[in-house]
């Protein structure tokens, strides 16, 4: 019996017959239609041939899962203890312990004295080489003292530990606009942990004080790039040969939503960084990075959402060759969450390691030509930003100066500004929201009051892109609370299902957004019977919503109708074109829209209820 060929009976797929059905398709509109752009400015073209230089980016060791590690930020050392025991149980390969002033500080920390540490990690075996990584701000000297002394009150073999000490004072500089230590303190520390047997790392290259404060790839590729580079120049300085020095820093990096820019980010990290050894005079050996999901796309509404999103950034970080990864659990936004939420950040990783088996392919994106080119360009700009810093005099004269937190800002504005506007979005909340969701209960911890330090330089703000949609939910929540009901808004939906189902779908998720109850029919109703309804909903705002061809024969009529029917406001779904005259005249007030700037609608819709 001869084979059957399934691949004979389809033509050969050829780029110029793709675009000729896209052109067709775009009647008429450009081509660069279908492209964006990052906003670090790089073109994303919606078609990419196979990449010539599939060559594979060294990371992970082929085969090797990534360490699946916990934060830890409890302040009541044997409630910390208790929550290091389970994760460690329950599928976590480490723990990461954060203290006061750390970068990703949310507000609950350890305390750096020895009888917390040491009570939080009664029961670890350290000996066992449990990854642990120390997240330090605030006294991170006293932090590596006591623990390398608890190492040796143990009577723990060094070598056989495993504890990323992860100074950062660059980090914390930019996080908090003050640090209490100098990269040459740090190096001094490194050698002083050295001599008691450590390895190391002793320093972290951390970007999140970019990524929260709303930068770009590229920002913070070219922040993380500089800040090693700095504790590579002082640990030389210090005495610790170059080709150990490398070895003596490791990398962090945010990951977000946007998966393919995030495991971009991550390969461009590796190759920038393989560059610099190379100009040391260096054979290139791979960098140690961490991940952790992105604080910036946490929201505190339908924080369930936070689990998919926590997903996908896995999931890029992982293919991008991540060697340890952390995922903040849902409710974190909320407060400090407890246990179902630390499981869920736990067996995220776990699904994607034991299930979908990721770590098993070394740099799974190697050849592909959408994500090589994104590799490519985020290179090239973060080492054009790099080398403005060598400019200025190193990364801390540059954040000294105020420009680099300038640029970040802007970026920061963009992004909020894309949110108001709904171009970008956080399902959830700015998007499909739900007014019905449950709360979601977190520890009943009070947040730790961090001392006044006077800053130095203008500290990188952290930013939750949700912010602003839920502080107009909170206002929606406060309504109901004080009289029984929510804002609400009638949808004055006109003719059939088919002509009006689109644009009163993206009305009620416009309004919801802000905590305005939308109320609609759901079938096709006279205007007298939607008067009715308008009417009995309790609303005093109304929006229109249908077709343009309704609109042209009946959009007039029905805004005429509600607002004389004692509309408040009468908005209509849709961009009106040449009706907009007469729309108007007939008591139209606002048009909503793709595109528009969602908040200031919301805002002005409070403003118009009189709340």
């Amino acid at each position: 019996m001869s084979e059957l060929s399934l691949v004979s009976a389809f033509p050969k797929a050829e780029n110029a017959a793709w675009k000729a059905l896209v052109e067709k398709a775009l009647k008429g509109a450009p081509f660069s239609a279908l492209e964006s752009k990052t906003y670090d400015g790089a073109v994303i073209a919606p078609l990419y041939p196979p990449s010539k230089d599939g060559a594979v980016v060294p990371g992970r060791d082929p085969g090797a899962p990534w360490e699946v590690i916990q934060r830890i930020e409890i302040p009541d050392a044997e409630t910390a203890n208790r929550q290091i025991l389970e994760d460690l149980n329950s599928g976590a390969s480490g723990i990461a312990l954060l203290f006061e002033g750390a970068v990703g500080n949310r507000g609950y920390a350890l305390t750096a004295d020895a009888g917390t540490l040491k009570a939080a990690l009664e029961g670890v075996h350290l000996e066992w080489g449990v990854p642990v990584e120390l997240q330090l701000g605030t006294n991170a000297k006293t932090v590596c003292e006591i623990v390398a002394d608890l190492i040796a009150e143990r009577g723990i073999p060094v070598n056989r530990t495993n504890i990323r000490f992860g100074c950062d004072p660059i980090g914390t500089l930019a996080a908090n606009g003050w640090s209490d230590a100098s990269v040459d303190e740090t190096a001094a520390l490194a050698k002083d942990l050295s001599s008691r047997g450590f390895e190391g790392p002793f320093a972290v290259a951390d970007g999140r004080p970019v990524h929260e404060a709303g930068g770009t790839e590229a920002q913070e590729l070219a922040f993380v790039l500089a800040s090693a580079i700095a504790y590579l120049r002082a640990f030389e300085a210090a005495g610790i040969v170059l080709d150990d020095a490398r070895r003596t820093i490791f990398f962090r990096l945010a990951a977000d939503q946007d998966q393919f820019l995030t495991t971009a980010k991550f390969r461009a990290l590796r190759k920038l960084w393989s560059r610099v050894e190379e100009a040391c005079g260096l054979t290139p050996e791979p960098a140690f990075v961490a991940g952790e999901t992105a604080w910036r796309m946490m929201t505190k509404r339908h924080p369930q959402a936070n689990i998919v999103r926590g997903t996908i950034a896995t999931l890029a970080a992982a293919i991008g060759g991540a060697n340890a990864f952390t995922v903040l659990p849902y409710s974190g936004a909320i407060g400090l969450p407890e246990d179902f939420a630390r499981r869920v950040a736990r067996n995220t990783q776990t699904v994607l390691l034991e299930e979908s088996n990721l770590y098993r392919v070394a740099d799974p994106s190697a050849g592909s030509g959408a994500l090589e080119a994104l590799t490519r360009d985020l290179c090239g700009a973060a080492w054009r930003l790099f080398q403005k810093f060598e400019d200025a005099g190193g990364v801390v004269e540059a954040l000294k100066s105020g420009l680099f937190q300038e640029a970040v800002t802007d970026t920061g504005k963009a992004r909020e500004t894309a949110m108001a506007r709904r171009k970008d979005s956080l399902i959830g909340t700015s998007d499909f929201p739900d007014l019905g969701e449950d709360a979601i209960a977190v520890m009943d911890v009070a947040p730790t009051k961090t001392n006044g330090v006077a800053q130095t330089v203008t500290p990188l703000t952290p930013i939750r892109l949700g912010e602003s949609f839920e502080a107009l939910r909170d206002r929606s929540d406060t309504i109901l609370a004080e009289s029984g009901v929510r804002p609400k808004i009638f949808l004055a939906c006109l003719g059939r299902p088919a002509d009006f189902n689109v644009r009163a779908a993206f009305a009620k998720s416009l309004f919801e957004a802000g905590g305005i109850e939308a109320v609609a029919a759901t079938s096709e109703q006279t205007l007298a019977e939607t008067l009715d309804g308008f009417r009995a909903s309790g609303a005093s705002l109304a929006c229109v919503c249908s077709s343009d061809k309704m609109y042209a024969s009946d959009g007039a009529k029905a805004a005429k109708a509600l607002k004389d029917a004692g509309a408040a406001h009468v908005y209509l779904a849709g961009k009106p074109g040449e009706l907009e005259a007469a729309l108007r005249e007939a008591g139209v007030e606002s048009f909503v829209a793709a595109g528009g700037n969602a908040l200031e609608t919301l805002s002005g819709a409070y403003e118009h209820l009189g709340a």
